[in-house]
């Protein structure tokens, strides 16, 4: 990824990710063109998945915070199962 990728917010690469896709199934750019875009469009994929298991983390460590914390005043035997 590129130091541009990375300052893209989420919103901002996927929908210029979609805007490529778009392009893409339109057909009409050269072999070039298309290349240039399908490589853009796999940076920008990079860039969302950035995100996405970014907040993906994030999520996971507050809801083990969460039962950390229930489970902290119940007095109950072993573990949440999932």
């Amino acid at each position: 990824m590129t130091e541009t990728d990375t300052a893209l917010g989420y919103e901002q690469a996927r929908d210029e990710l979609v805007e490529v896709v778009r392009k893409l199934e339109a057909g009409g750019t050269s072999l070039e063109e298309s290349l240039a875009l399908w490589e853009r469009g796999e940076e920008l994929a990079k860039v969302c998945r950035h995100w996405l298991e970014g907040a993906r983390a994030r999520l996971d460590s507050a809801l083990a915070a969460r039962d950390a914390a229930a489970g902290d005043g119940e007095g109950r035997e072993g573990g949440r199962e999932e």
